[in-house]
């Protein structure tokens, strides 16, 4: 009986391909730590293989009317919902989610943007043609980029291969995507499933590790290129990009502030952060994970917060009771448990910070109370189960400290005044903000944050129009 493990390859030309030379990383099960399945790491020329299927994919889709990209889209939906199940199954083996939670609040959503860009292709707007100039006639044209490249992260590799490919591909475009080293499974399988519509080339899924995505990057194909991740892997990106003036799209870290102010009845919004905060293990660039509350009230929020984490519960996917699974890989387990290693001594760990079970990436729901601005955990992205605990006295303090970090992508701000809610969504420099709520998102709105968290949006008509280019035609009359 054979013990070897299955090989994944790459999607490319709109059918699986080995690579040149056969190399394989190991997918890892980030419940146990243990192996279950080789991925392809694919070098420069796997890279130029996908590039050159893109290029004759767009050559075909690039003319595909607006009516016809909407059909594939929307045929794709269909599919993808047909095959919800195997997809759920997929991603729930790669990344340790709970089967519920993927199949709630990732297929339908999922299914949703797929819908919302297939509307999208039909309803590009721009400015009337008119005469601007005597005898002559101007128009705007929106056309395709061309060949895009795009990098997934490892927190929503579903999801977020959505977010990237179907923008692209309504607006004509074709592309090379790269997932995460450690969950291509999911990913791979939205590119099966979407070949049966789309003309070969079109979307094309290359795995490897940091190598191969900035091989990806790097390659003169791409027009544009896009990454949902770290802060320094979007530099990286950026630097590469402008070395050959690509254009950019980068959706990067966060650090959202949650404000609660002494207004608020704090037992039920305590509920509410904690789940925006644990939810798919805190490993979420718009988490909940960094609270300031008023002085007021600030013990009794730490409490119920505390309590709340103590009735949260960590597993796998087979346990249907476990609001949320493991953090992704080893690395990242270590990165968060140094976060707590390293808490100054002014700090106090009053729910969680250990270790559950010997075996896989698992935390205990955390809560981090009496830190203080400067602090690392206040400052620097964590990405994992850690929800902190600030004071503060008034509302200018809360704005200032909310602020006062790198990043810009989301906040949210807990209060029954209207006119405080205004005001201080207003002064908060974040793309996202969402009051008496934390991380609901619909296609119709743009996505994208500022500084640190890098430019360019997801979802909504802004986040279509990215993935296009502006032309002027201008026509003499005489």
């Amino acid at each position: 009986m054979s013990n070897a493990l299955p090989e994944l390859r790459n999607f490319v030309g709109g059918s699986y391909a080995g690579t040149a030379d056969g190399m394989t990383s190991e997918v890892l099960d980030p419940c146990t730590g243990e192996a279950y399945a080789l991925a392809p790491v694919s070098a420069p020329r796997d890279v130029d293989t996908a590039m050159a299927a893109a290029e004759a994919g767009f050559e075909a889709w690039r003319d595909a009317t607006p009516a016809e990209r909407q059909r594939a889209l929307l045929r794709i939906a269909d599919a993808v919902e047909a095959r919800a199940d195997e997809l759920v199954d997929a991603e729930c083996r790669n990344t340790g989610k709970p089967v519920a939670a993927t199949r709630q609040e990732e297929i339908g959503p999922l299914l949703d943007e797929l819908r919302f860009f297939a509307g999208a292709a039909r309803m590009l707007e721009g400015k009337s043609a008119g005469e601007y100039m005597r005898d002559h006639t101007s128009y705007v044209r929106r056309e395709p980029i061309g060949v895009c490249a795009q990098v997934t992260p490892w927190n929503y590799p579903m999801v977020m291969a959505v977010w990237k490919f179907a923008p692209a591909i309504a607006a004509g475009n074709s592309v090379v995507l790269k997932p995460s080293d450690t969950t291509p499974v999911s990913t791979l399988l939205l590119a099966e499933i979407a070949a049966e519509f789309l003309p070969p080339g079109v979307l094309n899924v290359v795995c490897g590790d940091r190598d191969t995505g900035r091989a990806v990057v790097a390659h003169p194909a791409p027009q544009l290129v896009s990454i949902t991740g770290s802060t320094r892997a979007g530099m990286e990106v950026a630097v590469a990009a402008a070395t050959d003036l690509k254009r950019a799209h980068l959706e990067l870290g966060g650090k959202a502030p949650v404000i609660v102010f002494d207004d608020v009845d704090v037992a039920a919004v305590a509920g509410a952060i904690a789940g925006a905060g644990y939810f798919n293990a805190g490993q979420d660039c718009t988490a909940a994970t960094r609270v300031l509350v008023h002085g007021r009230v600030a013990a009794d929020f730490t409490d119920a917060l505390a309590e709340a984490a103590a009735a949260t519960r960590v597993g796998p996917p087979s346990d249907t009771g476990a609001f949320f699974g493991p953090v992704n890989n080893a690395g990242q387990l270590a990165r968060v448990r140094g976060f707590l290693d390293r808490a100054p001594d002014h700090a106090r760990i009053v729910a969680g910070g250990k270790q559950v079970g010997d075996r896989g990436y698992f935390l205990e729901p955390t809560v981090v109370a009496g830190l203080e601005q400067r602090d690392e955990m206040i400052q620097d992205e964590i990405f994992g189960p850690v929800i902190t605990v600030q004071l503060f006295d008034d509302e200018d303090n809360a704005v200032r400290w909310a602020n006062d970090v790198r990043f810009g992508l989301s906040a949210s701000v807990w209060t029954q005044n209207h006119g405080r809610a205004m005001r201080v969504s207003r002064r908060l420099d974040f793309g996202a903000v969402w009051i008496n709520t934390h991380l609901p998102f619909v296609s119709e709105m743009p996505h994208g944050g500022y500084g640190h968290s890098g430019y360019g949006k997801d979802l909504s008509m802004y986040g279509f129009e990215e993935y296009t280019r502006i032309k002027h035609v201008m026509s003499y009359l005489g």
